[in-house]
């Protein structure tokens, strides 16, 4: 965990009503307390955002049907400069993410269920993709597994495998990568009509998470030299709930001992409490997101708050983190924010 220190959060959103881009805002990890948001850069549906190592830059998947990815600078204040767009040669792009060095940047298509390469240069702008590769599959669901969707591109810590979660294939796709290069994949099979959609590891990168959005499950793996076994599967949701089932995002508390997962239908999110030694889950109960449609929520980096983002209802909530049992208490700090998607925070 870091130190607290006040630091910067960006907020992408749909731009389909009232919102124009991406926003930002200061955030005191000592009170919980924000300033107001601001319209950092106007941009089209930034639908995910990833800040660069280096903090110097941040990038921004542009969901929309010819797909793009745009980098900006980040100057001092937080405002942001469109540096360049590129496109991801693929339809409705909805995740990015940076290589552990900086050099390469990856995107998940998941209209077209593909996956786009690109490197990212010393000035922080993006070059053409170097590699787009097609997934291919579809699943027991016929609305939402008709065919691929790849969802997520997470970089293990030893940045040498990318693993891409595919909702409409159900599996995730396992990639060794050397310098933006991507090898030949390895495939681990979700249960039928499970619909991975997103994926944390846990600090010391022995297990990871997988998220399933249409079940709101989320199955917990061993991980080993790129392979990923052993799973366990619990649900999200209470045993009595019969609404709509939606996971959405999922984190690792820093310390690695508890796990949080947002839940669209439910407006809530499921807390779990990760055991040392096996990684497996136990669940320890849900808390209201205080508005509807939790997409996006992202733990603050000293690991003291938790901030969800409500989409339907233009709220970013800010939840105090209980440091010994993990549960969540609002700290009464609403941000009103249109249409929130994603949130990320950066270097103070």
């Amino acid at each position: 965990m870091l130190p607290a220190q006040d630091r910067t959060v960006y907020v992408g959103t749909y731009t389909n009503g009232a919102s124009k881009g991406i926003y930002m805002f200061r955030f005191n990890p000592l009170t919980g307390k924000t300033t107001e948001p601001s319209l950092a850069a106007e941009s089209s549906n930034p639908s995910f955002l990833a800040v660069h190592p280096n903090g110097k830059f941040l990038y921004a998947a542009n969901e929309n049907p010819n797909g793009a990815v745009s980098a900006f600078s980040i100057a001092p204040g937080g405002w942001l400069t469109l540096l360049n767009s590129v496109s991801t040669r693929g339809a409705g792009p909805c995740h990015v993410a940076v290589d552990r060095a900086g050099k390469w940047l990856f995107t998940a298509n998941y209209n077209s269920g593909s996956l786009a390469v690109f490197p990212i240069g010393a000035d922080g702008k993006l070059g053409e993709a170097s590699t787009v590769i097609q997934h291919s599959g579809s699943g027991v669901d016929r609305q939402r597994q008709e065919g691929p969707h790849a969802h997520e591109v997470v970089v293990s810590a030893d940045n040498r495998v990318v693993l891409v979660p595919d909702l409409g294939a159900d599996q995730v796709v396992i990639y060794p990568v050397d310098a933006g290069r991507l090898g030949t994949p390895g495939f681990v099979k979700a249960a039928p009509g499970a619909g991975p959609r997103h994926l944390a590891f846990r600090p010391d990168g022995k297990f990871v998470y997988v998220l399933n959005e249409l079940a709101a499950s989320i199955t917990a793996y061993r991980y080993r030299n790129g392979s990923i076994s052993d799973p366990q599967t619990t649900s999200m949701l209470p045993a009595d709930f019969t609404g709509v089932r939606s996971g959405a995002e999922i984190a690792v508390h820093p310390n690695g001992k508890f796990l949080y997962a947002s839940n669209r239908g439910h407006d809530s999110i499921s807390m779990f409490r990760i055991d040392s030694n096996t990684g497996t889950l136990t669940p320890a109960g849900h808390v209201p997101t205080q508005g509807k449609t939790p997409r996006d929520f992202a733990i603050d980096p000293t690991g003291d708050y938790l901030l969800a983002g409500n989409q339907d209802s233009g709220t970013l909530v800010v939840f105090r983190i209980d440091p010994k049992t993990g549960g969540l208490a609002p700290s009464g700090n609403v941000v009103q924010i249109p249409a929130p998607v994603s949130l990320a925070f950066t270097s103070p």
